[in-house]
């Protein structure tokens, strides 16, 4: 079998296969699979070999990274107390409710507001100031014609803190008042790509039209709107991990949201549905699942939108919205590519679908453009970090610094 080849040396040094690197991270082939998708990992085919090979140091680095995530013990630097997001078993839970449970019966505004103060609102919208929200569209007016959605929100939340003389007020009041008015600035200050209805003031709606020209149904905005409340948070991913540690130095929530925009940036996290977007629509302009997977797999490159790290079995955002997304005409075309994908993977590897790859089939049927997935997941998750901003402001200033391991020439040296 392909993974039972032997360690093939290359140009990188000694190479590992598929067996030898599980064995070496202690998990299961499939799961080698998504650190490769998920681009932890990256993958080579030797000449006549069927099996993929890995770099033996890239596992080692990775093995020492899994090995501190798995050591680390509540009051260590890796383990940070949280009481917002706990993954267990294939679900994902919201201070303890299943998020596809909240998903499918509460709007995003109204999930948000219940994680910030523990109170359900029914109906509950939120509103961008005026004064706040003029400065935002300034701002985002000025930046260069080509500046895409990510460049508006980090300059909008930037301006949206200018125009408030109150943001170094860290009380849980004020600061979920900030956010209350934040995520609707920030959504209304990206320029319309067509008129909203004026009978629908839902922030799903509005940002529906911020995305697309296409007319919205009520499913497809439900898939929109629950699309928001399932990625409002996911644990400490990296850019909730760059926000708890500016929270921790006293960083007012607009900083916060700013730290996070800026850990969100990369194709390994906000911006990973746009490799997939990319990926359905040429699977629906070739007419062939096989030939793209084929192409990405040459390539070294895992496939978009399949495995993750965190869920040996299916990713339940995943599942929930593609479950939402049948009931939406559109979406049959992108959701049978997604489908031949999966299969087609299956035939190598059990991978299942992450929230990238249904995210993908949401905006690649809608009208929407590449990015539009990154700028959901933004929106998305600004809800989530001012949560674990409020978390961190609860806790002792600064505790969030680890101690650096010198690797450098020992002292003294000569002066260069």
């Amino acid at each position: 079998m392909a993974d039972q080849q032997e360690a093939a040396p290359g140009r990188g040094g000694q190479r590992l296969s598929t067996r030898e690197t599980a064995e070496r991270l202690g998990v299961k082939p499939e799961t080698v699979y998504a650190y490769v998708s998920r681009g932890q990992l990256t993958s080579r085919r030797t000449p006549g070999s069927r099996g993929s090979t890995f770099d033996a140091k890239e596992v080692e680095a990775l093995a020492r990274r899994v090995g501190r995530r798995e050591s680390a013990t509540p009051g260590s630097e890796l383990a940070i107390r949280t009481g917002i997001t706990l993954i267990d078993r294939d679900h994902c839970y919201f201070r303890g409710v299943d998020t596809s449970q909240l998903a499918a019966h509460y709007s995003y505004e109204e999930v948000a507001e219940w994680l910030w103060t523990g109170e359900l609102r029914p109906g509950m919208r939120f509103t961008a100031p005026r004064d706040a929200l003029s400065a935002t569209q300034r701002a985002v007016e000025a930046l260069p014609a080509h500046s895409g959605p990510m460049d508006r929100l980090r300059v909008g939340v930037i301006a949206a803190a200018a125009a408030d003389p109150l943001r170094f007020d860290l009380s849980e009041d004020t600061v979920v008042d900030i956010a209350r008015s934040l995520i609707p600035t920030l959504v209304d200050a990206l320029p319309p790509h067509a008129p909203k209805s004026p009978a629908d003031d839902a922030l799903a709606a509005r940002l529906w039209s911020r995305l697309t020209a296409e007319p919205a149904t009520p499913e497809a905005l439900r898939a929109l709107d629950a699309a928001l409340v399932l990625l409002i948070d996911h644990d400490l991913a990296a850019s909730t991990l760059a926000v708890r540690v500016a929270a921790s130095a006293r960083a007012h929530p607009y900083a916060i949201v700013s730290a996070g925009f800026g850990a969100l940036d990369g194709v390994l996290h906000g911006a990973a549905s746009g490799l997939a977007h990319r990926m359905l629509a040429e699977v629906l302009d070739r007419g062939s699942a096989a030939a793209v997977v084929t192409d990405h797999l040459r390539a070294g490159r895992g496939v978009p939108g399949l495995g993750h790290p965190l869920y040996p079995g299916d990713d339940p955002r995943a599942r929930t919205l593609f479950r939402l997304l049948e009931d939406v005409p559109r979406a049959h075309l992108a959701l049978q590519a997604a489908r031949e994908v999966i299969t087609t993977t299956a035939r190598h590897t059990e991978l299942h679908a992450n929230v990238d790859l249904a995210l993908a089939v949401l905006t690649a049927s809608t009208g929407m453009p590449t990015e539009a997935g990154e700028t959901i997941f933004a929106i998305a998750r600004t809800a989530g970090w001012i949560a674990h901003a409020l978390e961190e402001y609860s806790e002792s200033p600064l505790r969030l610094r680890p101690s650096g391991q010198y690797h450098g020439p020992r002292p003294p040296q000569r002066l260069p």
